[in-house]
């Protein structure tokens, strides 16, 4: 009974682990690669490796553990491994009830940027964070819109000017868009948002536009800049939301340890 049980967490844990590996071997394949993705397929090649391969690694380990060295290390670790395991759960209730902070009053939206396409257009991430603005700033036609994000080496326009055009399409009034054109990162979006509430007399109450495990940090970062912020998310393409979630986690660390 005892190897039976062994054996249906082996394949459990080892079935786990390899759809977990496609998620994150997906938008490495669509051309989409950063920390998260990495970060993500080395969590589950180590899954696979543990569950897989349960006895050689139990060998190993062993032969770790018996050494004095080893022992040390293999102490480090794992309490390593524990503090990112507790680590990783607090951020993702953190960024979890950031995205239920759902604005209660009318106030300016910014719609934080993303990669804009070789020709000009947005990328579907982009596209869906401009709609969740659409569809607000149609319901509140008083209200005005801070786009934000420069121009990348591989981009043919600024994303702020990309993101004004696609409102401007979809009968957003110019005239309610101020574009933020300088800022390559979350932390300058915000600085350069709050330069343009202060310039045009704007509330510092603001509506954040982003993807839904993005709010968290932007949250912070509004916060440390005295902007009071709620969230109107974005839907993220399924497929998309492992690796960027554990990019998110990496991305707090990196707030909290450098600000």
């Amino acid at each position: 009974m005892f190897e039976i049980s062994k054996l249906w967490i082996k394949l459990l844990g080892t079935s786990l682990s390899l759809v977990a590996l496609a998620f994150f071997l997906t938008p490495v394949l669509l051309g989409i690669r950063h920390a998260g993705c990495y970060v993500g397929i080395i969590i589950c090649m180590a899954g696979i490796a543990f569950f897989g391969f349960n006895s050689v690694v139990a060998r190993i380990l062993k032969t770790i553990w018996e050494n004095e060295f080893g022992h040390v290390v293999l102490c480090i670790f794992l309490g390593i491994l524990g503090f990112s395991v507790i680590l990783a759960i607090i951020f993702s209730i953190l960024m979890i009830h950031a995205e239920c902070h759902k604005p209660k009053e009318p106030t300016t939206v910014v719609i934080l940027g993303c990669r804009v396409r070789k020709d000009g257009e947005p990328t579907l991430m982009l596209k869906k964070r401009l709609e969740a603005g659409i569809a607000y700033l149609e319901q509140n036609p008083e209200i005005s819109v801070i786009v934000c994000g420069g121009q990348g080496t591989d981009e043919i326009i600024t994303e702020a000017e990309c993101m004004a055009n696609y409102l401007i399409k979809n009968n957003i009034a110019p005239e309610r868009i101020y574009q933020e054109n300088m800022s390559s990162s979350t932390q300058e979006n915000l600085e350069n948002a709050k330069k343009i509430l202060e310039q045009q007399d704007l509330e510092n109450d603001i509506i954040i536009v982003t993807d839904g495990y993005h709010q968290y940090r932007a949250s912070k970062i509004a916060s440390n800049l005295d902007l009071k912020a709620s969230a109107i998310s974005a839907k993220t393409s399924w497929y998309l939301v492992p690796s960027y979630w554990v990019r998110e986690w990496l991305g707090i660390c990196y707030q909290f340890v450098f600000g």
